[in-house]
C-alpha cells in the first residue's frame, strides 16, 4: 500500500468522516481509553449515554481508581462484557499506582495495563500521543482485507499478523502529530459508515480506485474468517425472592462466567433445583411467571423468573460461598444488576404477604 492510501483517508475524514462525537477531539487518555473500551463490541449510539453518566461520576482516572468495585459496575450495568469494567477498574487503578495518575505514552506500555490489548493500546498512542501505530479492530480489518483482496483465512492468527503489518506500513510518515490521529479515526470511519460488512458504498467510498475487491465485483467476499463460534442456549430459572416489605433477595454472582460481579436474582439450573432450595424455606406464595429470553452475542439464554413471597424479617437459608442480602426498592436500583434482571424487576410485580 501506498502512502497515497493514508493522504486520502485523512483528507476524506477530515471533511466527511465523524468529528462529532464526544470523545474526539480530545488527546486526554483517559476519555479516548474509557470510549475504546466501552466501544468493544458495542454499537456508538448505545455507548453515548453511557460515557456521558461514566465521566460525570468519575471525572478523572484518580476519581475511577478510588471507587468501590460495585459503583463502577453499577455504572456499566447494561452495557454487557462486564469483564470490561472489571479491568477497566484495576487499569485506573495501576495507572495511578505504577504511572503516577498518567497512562504510558507508547502502545509497547499501555499493553502491560489490565484490559488493553494492541489494538485498544494502539488507539490511545495514536489518538493522544501521535505514535505510529497501526490498529487493528473489526472495521480496520474489513477495510485493509478489501482494498488488498487479501484471501487468506483470518481466523488464523498467522494470517492476522500478515495483515497487521501491512496496515501499520500503511500508515502516514509526515507530519505525525496532525496526520496519526486523523488517519485513525478515518480507518475506523471508513468501516463503520461506508465499507460495512453488508452492501458497502462503494460508489463514495474515498479509495474505491485502489480497492481490489471493488475491481473483482466481490466486495462482502472479504474479508475471509472460516471460523464462526457457534450459538448456544441456555434455560435457567430465577428466584424472584420479595419480602413483604418490598426488599429483594440478590447475590453476588462470581467472578468469572456470566454476568460476573453484579448482583443478580438466584440462578438455578432448572426449576426442580430452585423448588429443592425452597423447601427449605418458610414462604407466603409462589407464582411461575412467565419465560423471557436474553440474547447475548453468541448465547441466547431463556429465563423463567419463580416469584416467591417471603415475611418480612425471612431469613434466606445459607450457601457456602455465596453473598446475598435482601435489598430495599431504594437500595437494588444503585446497584450492578445485569440489564434482564433490572428490566424484570423495573417492571414486574410486587408480592403481598
Amino acid at each position: 500500500m501506498t502512502q497515497d492510501f493514508a493522504a486520502r483517508l485523512v483528507a476524506w475524514q477530515k471533511n466527511h468522516g465523524r468529528n462529532n462525537l464526544p470523545w474526539q477531539n480530545t488527546r486526554d487518555p483517559y476519555h479516548v481509553w474509557l470510549s475504546e473500551i466501552m466501544l468493544q463490541q458495542t454499537q456508538v449510539t448505545t455507548v453515548l449515554d453511557y460515557y456521558a453518566r461514566f465521566l460525570n461520576r468519575f471525572a478523572s482516572v484518580a476519581d475511577l481508581a478510588a471507587a468501590k468495585p460495585d459503583d463502577v459496575l453499577a455504572m456499566w450495568s447494561g452495557l454487557g462484557y462486564y469483564s470490561r469494567a472489571r479491568n477497566l477498574h484495576r487499569c485506573a487503578q495501576d495507572v495511578v499506582a505504577l504511572h503516577g495518575g498518567q497512562f504510558p505514552a507508547s502502545a509497547e506500555l499501555l499493553q502491560t495495563l489490565p484490559g488493553i490489548g494492541p489494538s485498544t493500546a494502539a488507539a490511545i498512542a495514536s489518538f493522544c500521543f501521535a505514535e505510529r501505530v497501526a490498529i487493528l479492530d473489526g472495521n480496520v480489518k474489513r477495510v485493509l482485507a478489501r482494498v488488498l483482496a487479501f484471501s487468506d483465512d483470518l481466523a488464523l492468527g498467522k494470517n492476522e499478523k500478515q495483515l497487521w503489518a501491512i496496515a501499520n506500513r500503511a500508515l502516514p510518515e509526515k507530519n505525525l502529530a496532525q496526520t496519526m490521529p486523523r488517519y485513525t479515526q478515518a480507518v475506523m470511519d471508513l468501516g463503520a459508515t461506508i465499507c460495512t460488512s453488508r452492501k458497502p458504498q462503494c460508489m463514495i467510498c474515498p479509495v474505491q480506485d485502489m480497492c481490489l475487491a471493488f475491481a473483482e465485483g466481490v466486495p462482502e467476499k472479504y474479508p475471509v474468517k472460516t471460523k464462526k463460534l457457534k450459538r448456544s442456549v441456555d434455560r435457567l430459572s430465577l428466584l424472584w425472592a420479595e419480602r413483604s416489605d418490598g426488599a429483594v433477595w440478590l447475590e453476588r454472582r462470581p467472578e468469572s462466567g456470566i454476568w460476573g460481579g453484579l448482583y443478580c436474582l438466584p440462578v438455578f439450573e432448572n426449576e426442580a433445583a430452585l423448588l429443592a432450595f425452597l423447601s427449605a424455606c418458610s414462604r407466603s406464595s409462589i407464582q411461575c411467571l412467565p419465560a423471557f429470553k436474553h440474547v447475548l452475542t453468541h448465547k441466547d439464554m431463556y429465563l423463567s423468573p419463580v416469584l416467591v413471597g417471603f415475611s418480612a424479617h425471612q431469613k434466606m437459608p445459607s450457601t457456602e460461598g455465596v453473598v446475598g442480602s435482601w435489598f430495599l426498592p431504594g437500595q437494588w436500583p444503585l446497584l450492578g444488576l445485569p440489564a434482564p434482571i433490572r428490566k424484570l424487576l423495573d417492571t414486574g410485580p410486587t408480592v403481598t404477604a
